[in-house]
């Protein structure tokens, strides 16, 4: 078995068109845009309902596990078309929002790096036995574009930058379908699931935490990412009727989110995260005794690394990216490197590790950032000893510190498809 269980994008959309060509009628492909370099951006549909849901894998690049969910929920729809005709919709799956991203996100794939490592995965356990990656090599290959080249969430109108040709096609197909829901399938590396709800979903929070509980995937207690949203229950955010419907990251760009978009339609966006390594202390509800000690301790480990590994580049002497694929991972580990203080300013602005739970999930982020950065310019300078060194003893201490453990493919897809059709039920 190779080295990981997640397919490359050639062999998700071999797979797609073997479906298709299997089950005439049944399913049916079309391509509803292209990417920068000209991919085909496919969307698989089924069933010929008068409305519509809408499934969006791949909007980041180094999160394959959407396509996978999305895959096998349409290829189930054509082996059970009752399960869709009882809802009177048609279900559409973009593939992948990001191809070209993907492209360079993949090659972890095809490392064939899939030893185990203790705290860093469980052969043999799941719903089927599979090699289980490791951080190292997840890093190892790293690749995540920077905030304005991610195609979920183009500029504002007021930037100048032009929106991409992947968020466009998104925008089209939003208008199109003005589906009754949307939704996002994404992963988190290091940490537990969570759900962000544009709008509260009577039934939504509960059914959620009954999937990941028979899953046994620990629920983010109160997820950051989403820090002006409302913590309706442990691991679900739903949005506020005030909340602005643009998004700022941490670099400073401003964007509105495809799934904020189709709010004016109607539509309610669904945000799926599900962990590619668990860790179970992102789920402990106990209070913190001195949460700005937490929030300071995250902060001198972020910008601790960040300044050591400004050193390590330093040390290297001049050198300068020279392919477009060097650039693209130049470009997004320069962002990185220097975003660290904007991201203790919004740490040090909200009410964060209140919770053990939440606590544990910043110490994940602040290593988490540092290490991505580490590993995209260690592939933008050719692989530099010092930066691999980095990348391997940041990749063991981030899943040795939290006892971070790999969940089978199986268990992430079906928390997706679970939850997905959960809130399918709910809505239609």
């Amino acid at each position: 078995m190779r080295g990981t269980p997640y397919p490359t994008l050639g062999e998700l959309l071999r797979r797609a068109h073997a479906t298709v060509a299997a089950r005439p009628g049944a399913l049916r492909l079309r391509v509803v845009g292209t990417s920068r370099a000209g991919r085909p951006l496919w969307l698989l549909s089924a069933g010929h309902g008068p409305r519509h849901i809408l499934t969006v894998a791949g909007a980041h690049a180094n999160e394959p596990v959407g396509g996978v969910t999305a895959l096998s929920l349409a290829e189930r729809f054509a082996r059970e078309p009752a399960l869709l005709q009882e809802s009177g919709c048609a279900w559409h799956f973009l593939l992948c929002l990001d191809p070209d991203g993907a492209s360079l996100a993949g090659r972890w794939l095809t490392g064939r790096s899939g030893e185990g490592r203790p705290g860093e995965g469980r052969p043999g356990e799941g719903r089927a036995a599979e090699a289980s990656p490791t951080l190292r090599g997840y890093y190892r290959r790293f690749y995540r574009p920077a905030f304005a080249a991610q195609p979920e969430f183009p500029p504002v109108a007021s930037d100048p930058r032009p929106a991409m040709p992947e968020s466009e096609a998104l925008v089209r197909l939003i208008d199109e379908l003005r589906p009754v829901v949307q939704f996002s399938l994404h992963g988190v590396e290091v940490g537990g699931s969570f759900l962000q709800l544009t709008r509260a979903v009577p039934g939504a929070a509960a059914a959620y935490r009954r999937i990941a509980a028979d899953l046994g995937i620990p629920l983010e207690h109160r997820p950051f990412d989403g820090m002006g949203w409302l913590a309706e229950s442990p691991g679900v955010l739903v949005l506020p009727d005030s909340s602005p419907t643009v998004e700022r990251d941490p670099s400073g760009f401003t964007s509105q989110a495809t799934w904020l978009y189709a709010m004016r339609h109607g539509t309610v966006s669904a945000v799926v995260e599900a962990p590619f390594w668990s860790v179970a202390g992102v789920s402990d509800p106990r209070p913190v005794a001195e949460p700005r000690r937490e929030v300071a301790e995250a902060s001198e480990i972020l910008l601790g690394r960040a300044k050591q590994l400004e050193a390590v580049v330093g040390e290297l002497g001049p050198r300068s990216p020279q392919t477009p694929e060097e650039i693209a991972h130049f470009t997004a580990a320069r962002e990185l490197m220097d975003i660290g203080p904007g991201v203790v300013d919004t740490w040090n602005s909200a009410e964060l590790a209140t919770t053990v739970g939440n606590s544990v999930s910043l110490g994940v982020a602040a290593r988490r950032i540092p290490l991505r950065a580490a590993a995209m310019m260690r592939q933008a300078l050719g692989g530099a000893p010092a930066l691999d060194t980095l990348v391997e003893v940041w990749a063991r201490e981030l899943a040795s510190t939290f006892d971070a453990r790999w969940v089978p493919v199986a268990d992430q897809t079906e928390l997706q498809t679970r939850t997905m059709l959960a809130l399918a039920r709910a809505l239609v």
